[in-house]
């Protein structure tokens, strides 16, 4: 049997990414026992550095050991007893996700839904709210299947206006886009490594406010094994016992009561990844994404290529591209990988097939990558018979960049 040994990639669609080397390197540091003080106080200075990657001061700001997917289940199943009713704004393949995972917490679902390529207006929203009154409104922020950023920074305060808990998926968004979770009034956020922050899939950051930890308190139930005198036993207890929020808060607070065995590597990867972004500066994190994901749009638009969607409403970090009617999408796609080892995506959906899904994020959201990117792009068209400007994209990404660099606007 061989080692694992892979090929060597640049992953440039819509994530995973390509891990950031000093992330890596964390992950190959030795493991800790899990109530070794080193351990505990790693863990405690991991909430610190997440909750200014979130914007947020909750105490409740922790990591759930799984990929992003795991985060948006523990949210859900965690707040949502059976009956309660939670709104969901669909805009894309993911927000049929969370439909999913609270249909299957029991929760009576609603959905409004949208075109794919389009986010819906606040008001529209807001109506909805007045018309279901739910318990949980959940939202992702920005979905990678139609490359759409929903606004967010109005909904908090219609949340708290109308008595509803905001939840928002911000896997794909957090670290490249502006996410304020205090300021805009956001209850909770789940999120995931493996793109803006540069790690690998495997953790979940997640925050709570205090009034979503007051949900998690009333349904609070104390494992058999390790109850003590006082511990609470809920008639309603969350519908899982490895998500169960209220149990991992308790794992990660004082009490440290045991609920499962902290992922160490993973700890040291989403330590690592906190840890670079805020040096960096959480603001520079989000004007290096922008200014590479203007770039990728300019140079697919100066090869001829048409773009999906409402650019003005874009992520940063992804754009989907329409696939010209006389390549084979797939083949492109192939060629990249084989020719360039360059991996882009296709979509889901209504989209399968129909866009690429190109990404510039974490570790990857640099000058370099970009180029290189649209210039595997640009040959693999024209061997696969579709006619483009000679170093069209190259050239327009490049100005952009040099534009970005220039004396007037760095002053």
């Amino acid at each position: 049997m061989l080692p694992v040994n892979p090929p060597t990639r640049l992953l440039m669609g819509p994530g995973p990414i390509d891990a950031d080397p000093r992330v890596l390197r964390a992950l190959s540091t030795p493991l800790v026992g899990q109530y070794d003080p080193w351990m505990t106080a790693t863990m405690t200075e991991t909430q610190a550095l997440y909750r200014r990657v979130f914007g947020t001061d909750n105490d409740a700001t922790v990591l759930v050991d799984g990929t992003s997917r795991a985060g948006i289940e523990a949210a859900l199943v965690s707040l949502l007893a059976p009956g309660d009713r939670v709104l969901v704004p669909v805009f894309g393949r993911f927000g049929h996700l969370l439909t999913e995972i609270a249909g299957r917490a029991g929760a009576e679902v609603h959905t409004i839904e949208t075109a794919w390529g389009q986010v819906f207006p606040t008001s529209v929203i807001e109506d909805a709210i007045v018309r279901v009154q739910p318990k949980v409104l959940a939202v992702v922020q920005g979905d990678t299947s139609t490359t759409m950023n929903q606004p967010l920074d109005e909904l908090g305060a219609i949340c708290a206006r109308h008595g509803v808990l905001f939840y928002t998926d911000a896997t794909a968004t957090v670290g490249g886009n502006p996410l304020d979770v205090d300021a805009w009034g956001i209850d909770v956020v789940s999120a995931g490594l493996q793109k803006c922050l540069g790690g690998p899939s495997g953790s979940a950051p997640l925050t709570l406010s205090p009034r979503a930890v007051a949900v998690l308190d009333g349904r609070r139930s104390v494992e058999a094994g390790i109850r003590e005198p006082g511990d609470e036993v809920s008639d309603d207890p969350i519908r899982s016992n490895y998500l169960d929020l209220a149990m991992i808060l308790d794992y990660w607070g004082p009490r440290r009561l045991n609920h499962h065995t902290e992922a160490a590597s993973m700890l040291y990867a989403a330590h690592e990844c906190a840890r670079i972004l805020l040096e960096e500066g959480r603001d520079a994190a989000i004007a290096r994404h922008e200014l590479a994901g203007r770039a990728m749009l300019q140079g697919v638009q100066a090869l001829g290529l048409q773009v999906f969607g409402d650019v003005a409403h874009k992520m940063h970090n992804v754009v989907a591209v329409e696939i010209p009617s006389d390549v084979v999408g797939d083949q492109v796609r192939t060629a990249m990988l084989e020719d360039h080892g360059i991996e882009i995506g296709t979509s889901f959906g209504p989209l399968h097939g129909r866009v690429w899904r190109i990404g510039t994020m974490g570790y990857n959201a640099r000058k370099d990558t970009v180029v290189t990117t649209l210039a595997a792009l640009e040959q693999a068209l024209r061997r696969g018979g579709h006619p483009v400007p000679q170093g069209g994209g190259v050239d327009a990404a490049l100005d952009t960049f040099a534009a970005a660099d220039s004396p007037a606007v760095r002053a």
